[in-house]
């Protein structure tokens, strides 16, 4: 008998397959630097959420992994406006022993209880816009196939060997638990009952032969991917976090359980007295989508960039790449790791009654509010707190009176009464402060303006490249702040458009708002879309002018022609967003900005 970490393993192990771990590291690591890729070959893009587990409801964590994973995939196609060019899953982890027996609790078939919460998750994701290009069911025909010949790939490169295998085995998180992660907490009856140290959910002793895959082996090249990739596993504390995992011993993984006690998965090829693990069957779900194990599945996985809760970070990071590395594959080429919400300081419970319900909020706040709140207030690094009152006033101070304020104030018809994109002076506002002749208004604030709004696109990319939405957000805010500040400094409301002093720094007020706001609506559309349409729409930008490769802002500043300036503006579409907070009034059109609710300072700690 042989004791590897706190499992035993009996069986037919055999010799050590040095030679195919010199393969894995060839194959993966010669082509250039480690962990390197060149991403400039291809611009296919695939984005992946988990897939959601069916044994309750979803809630505002799942919400918000579909809602990160949504938002990249939207910036990227707004980089490259192709649909072909990005794929994006979602979907529902539907197979293993804890949704056995809660369909047993519920009086239900397995296959009844998948149909029925699958498809709140499929509506959930409906109605809050997002935009996946694929909903994977784990019950699909296509990824039994999938997972069966995945199952094979690892079998015949010498990977799976049958044993016996002896340990605590958690059934709500569908895991074998070493002694050190295991506590004993008092039970119903009061006496102490073996825990997860990580969950809280009850474990069980469990000794059956199962496949084991050779886990063991891959400690060594995990540890050379992630060495060589910083933003392999991003944010840092994650990929910390597993390379320390990576410093303690790596033992093989049962990866089937017996049928006769687990009968709800995808049997063993050639061997129905076992069943495929459910988190192995879980994972191949990313190759399912993209067409393996057709050939087509290579053009679109060395691109993939799995987007994940932080308590499945050990299977993404450790189990799956070993696994794709077993299958004679690449790791993903990221995994974004984010954090949990909580509820007003606490965890969500079903036992406290706090679990928030995101199809409440989707109706109470609008898709777009809710969207926008999620992704402007959470921060993937830690756990952010939920409470009703942070909703109402991030919303309201950011989009109702800030953004939906500014576009309001520029394009009413008391100041803009022609309804068009009015004419920039150069004269007024030349593009160096130096030159500004006696016709000049423009002021040291107004070129800060300019330069933040100019560079604010390269800005949000860098921010979603680092995984760091609610900063791009926090940077667009930023600079509607410095445009709201523009327009009240220079007041157009006090100006003539029949004078000929006023009338030309009156239209490069206009104007300069106007491509301020051209520019917000660009960047809103991943994470408001919308909203950022009513807005694009109202300042009359057509649905082939609204990528980043055809920003071109301010052009005129710049002495380049614009396409805008003498554009008639689009049909009025109403409020751009309603206020939540309906005690205060909106807006007085006969001042400036004074009632803009400047008390609510969003912070990185959510």
């Amino acid at each position: 008998m042989l004791r590897v970490s706190a499992f035993r393993l009996l069986g037919r192990r055999g010799a050590s397959r040095v030679s195919l771990l010199e393969d894995f590291s060839f194959r993966y690591y010669s082509s250039g630097p480690l962990g390197v890729r060149d991403d400039t070959r291809d611009s296919r893009a695939y984005f992946t959420t988990p897939i959601f587990y069916v044994n309750a409801a979803p809630h505002i964590g799942h919400l918000y992994s579909a809602l990160l994973a949504d938002a990249l995939c939207r910036h990227h196609r707004l980089r490259v406006p192709s649909d072909a060019a990005t794929g994006f899953s979602t979907g529902t982890d539907e197979h293993g022993l804890k949704i056995q027996q809660a369909a047993a609790a519920a009086g239900l078939a397995p296959s009844e209880l998948c149909d029925r919460v699958s498809a709140q998750f499929q509506q959930l994701f409906r109605e809050a816009d997002i935009s996946s290009t694929d909903f994977i069911r784990t019950t699909e025909a296509r990824h039994r196939i999938a997972v069966q010949h995945f199952w094979g790939m690892l079998k015949s490169r010498g990977l799976l060997y049958k044993g016996l295998y002896e340990g605590w085995y958690c059934a709500s998180d569908e895991c074998f638990l070493p002694e050190a992660k295991v506590t004993r907490q008092p039970g119903p009856s009061g006496d102490l009952c073996p825990v997860s140290l990580e969950s809280g959910h009850p474990v069980s002793w469990t000794k059956e032969e199962n496949y084991i895959f050779r886990l063991s082996q891959f400690r060594e090249p995990l540890q050379q991917w992630l060495r060589g990739d910083p933003q392999a596993v991003t944010p840092e504390p994650f990929h910390h976090t597993v390379l320390q995992w990576l410093e303690e011993e790596l033992p093989d993984l049962s990866v089937s359980r017996r049928s006769s006690h687990l009968h709800w998965g995808i049997p063993v090829p050639g061997d129905d007295s076992q069943t495929i693990y459910v988190w192995l069957d879980a994972l191949v779900n990313y190759l399912t989508v993209i067409g393996y194990p057709d050939a087509e599945f290579k053009s679109w996985w060395p691109n993939t960039s799995h987007i994940i809760g932080k308590d499945i970070l050990k299977f993404h990071a450790i189990y799956w790449p070993a696994l794709l590395l077993g299958a004679g594959m690449s790791p993903p080429h990221r995994i974004y790791v984010h954090s949990h919400w909580t509820v007003c300081g606490q965890k969500m419970s079903k036992s406290l009654g706090n679990v928030v319900d995101p199809r409440t909020c989707l109706d109470r706040y609008t898709v777009d509010g809710f969207r926008y709140f999620l992704l402007r207030q959470g921060v993937p690094s830690w756990d952010c707190d939920y409470y009703d009152e942070k909703v109402v006033k991030l919303l309201d101070s950011e989009l109702a009176d800030a953004l939906g304020g500014l576009l309001n104030r520029c394009t009413a018809n008391k100041i803009n009464p022609s309804g068009i994109y009015p004419a920039f002076c150069a004269t007024c506002f030349p593009s160096e402060p130096g030159l500004v002749g006696p016709s000049g208004r423009a002021q040291a604030e107004d070129y800060a303006l300019v330069s933040a709004v100019a560079t604010l696109p390269k800005q949000v990319a860098d921010h979603y490249d680092n995984f760091q939405i609610y900063k791009a957000l926090e940077a667009v805010s930023s600079c509607v702040r410095q445009t709201n500040g523009f327009v009240q400094r220079h007041a157009p409301w006090k100006l003539n458009w029949e004078s000929p002093v006023d009338a030309p720094w009156l239209g490069t007020v206009l104007h300069v708002a106007l491509e301020c706001l051209r520019v917000f609506g660009t960047l809103l559309q991943p994470v408001t879309p919308s909203l950022a349409d009513r807005l694009l729409s109202r300042l009359g930008v057509s649905s082939t002018e609204r990528s980043l490769g055809e920003l071109h802002f301010l052009s005129r500043f710049y002495g380049h022609p614009s396409p805008f300036e003498g554009r008639r503006l689009g049909p009025e579409t109403g409020v751009l967003f309603p206020r939540l907070d309906q005690s205060r009034s909106w807006l007085d059109e006969s001042v400036g900005f004074e009632n803009i609710d400047r008390s609510f300072k969003p912070t990185d700690e959510g």
